[in-house]
């Protein structure tokens, strides 16, 4: 019997107003994960003085949330279409809940990393799977538009979250950051029952690939952590994340539905979506890294004003992601993201090469078109990349979503590292911006591959 056929139910979404419901719970699930994902960086100096550690100790406070992420993702994927999407999602949450407390309660630093790396396995569950609940709650007909929700909703929570944090942190401590996801996600918990109850799929778990799996990222995230400062090591240890890569291909080479989803990255709309992802959010990440140093540095700006010129890039993309959304429906999604990914890299060249401005005008106006650019691009790629897919890979393509996304920062803080390493700081900035403009380009040629696969609806 076909993996499809045991999965699939029979109901184009749940019934209204149930299916509303479960699109609450799962929105306001993503936005604790994302929101964790963004708020943990203001707090590092608290976190140093109140725990009595190094600062360069704390980092690992938001690094080993991000590797937990990219070691869950793919294994938490394959484990929902076993096990159903709605169990696996809800043992995150637990997971996730649980180490929120502990992150609250953590009285040294080694215990919140352990803590916030429990915090970022659950994540992964979530990010994971909550796509795959999403795409079964609504009917076909509905889905662009809640893929544009979706993509609204994680560009408002990452904007939301440093100014979130900052609030906190002006009347509590930093243990608040993370209490504050106990009460949200015992009623995420409390309200599971929601969600479509989704069989799975019954198949066995290759436990030497799972491993294999853990290994790649973990030599992956610790080679990208140091290749600025200790090349040679860092290079090495990249080496082995791809030779692990190499041997979990090779364990799962006879496997239906492996954790790296060869089988959707066939398939050349999925793997040109996938390949245009990476390089958007490589861009992405170089330029969020360069923008502040660009505003400080650069156009001498103080860190409150710098906070205020980075704002319209969010703000923009929250207002552009859900209209795409709608536009996905009606327009090839090639041609969106080509478009969207154009003015992405419009948007940065013109930030990074316009003539120095006190009052940054040209700064302004190159972020709100990469705003604009971004979020058209952002959720037409998200749809495209989760209609390839069966409904019963769902977890598979919401894992490789997630996961292409993790990918493209990680290569973007790699880059922005080298870049700190080997350019002078005053040009540091701009050549990262055009660098991250090119990026852009080269996801919007990607995607303008795309149009010869798709039809439109």
């Amino acid at each position: 019997m076909s993996v499809t056929s045991l999965a699939a139910p029979t109901y184009d979404g749940l019934p209204y107003p149930r299916r509303y419901l479960a699109v609450g719970v799962l929105l306001v699930t993503l936005v604790l994960v994302v929101l964790d994902g963004a708020i943990a960086n203001v707090a590092l100096p608290s976190i140093a003085a109140s725990l009595g550690a190094d600062a360069s100790d704390t980092v690992w406070v938001v690094s080993s949330y991000q590797l937990a992420v990219l070691v869950a993702l793919l294994p938490c994927g394959a484990l929902g279409e076993i096990h159903g999407p709605r169990r696996v999602f809800l043992m995150g949450v637990a997971l996730f809940t649980a180490a929120s407390a502990a992150c609250a309660f953590a009285e040294n630093l080694p215990v919140l990393i352990a803590a916030r790396f429990a915090q970022g396995l659950g994540a992964g569950a979530i990010m994971a799977l909550g796509i795959m609940n999403l795409r079964f709650a609504v009917p076909q007909r509905l889905l662009g538009t809640i893929i544009g929700i979706n993509a609204m909703v994680i560009a408002i929570s990452s904007a939301a979250g440093p100014g979130v944090a900052g609030a906190i942190l002006s009347v509590a401590s930093w243990p608040w950051l993370f209490a504050v996801n106990i009460p949200l996600g015992a009623i995420v918990l409390l309200s599971g029952g929601l969600l479509g109850p989704l069989p799975g799929v019954k198949r066995p778990l290759n436990v030497a690939a799972l491993l294999a799996n853990t290994l790649m990222f973990i030599l992956f995230f610790s080679g990208a952590d140091r290749i600025a400062t200790a090349p040679i090591s860092g290079s090495i240890l990249i080496g082995g994340s791809i030779l692990a890569l190499v041997a979990l291909l090779r364990l799962e080479r006879k496997s239906a539905a492996p954790i790296v989803p060869t089988d959707l990255l066939a398939e050349p709309a999925f793997r040109v979506a996938v390949i245009a992802s990476i390089a958007c959010f490589t861009g992405q990440m170089l330029s969020y890294v360069a923008l502040p140093f660009y505003l400080q540095h650069t156009l001498h700006m103080p860190p409150v004003l710098t906070g205020l010129y980075m704002m319209p890039w969010p703000a923009a993309t929250i207002i552009v992601a859900p209209i795409s959304g709608r536009l996905a429906g009606r327009i090839k999604t090639a041609w969106l993201c080509t478009s969207g990914g154009a003015l992405l890299a419009a948007g940065l060249f013109i930030a990074g090469l316009c003539p120095v401005d006190p009052r940054g005008i040209g700064f302004l106006v190159g972020t709100v078109i990469a705003g604009i650019g971004f979020g058209l691009f952002q959720t037409p790629n998200n749809r495209i990349l989760l209609l390839s897919a069966p409904k019963a890979r769902s977890g598979a393509a919401g894992a490789m979503q997630g996961t292409a996304r993790l990918l493209g920062q990680t290569f973007g803080a790699i880059c922005m590292s080298i870049i700190f390493e080997i350019v002078p700081q005053a040009s540091a900035p701009g050549f990262a911006l055009v660098l991250a403009g090119i990026c852009a380009a080269v996801a919007s040629c990607v995607s303008l591959n795309r149009a010869r696969y798709e039809t439109v609806g």
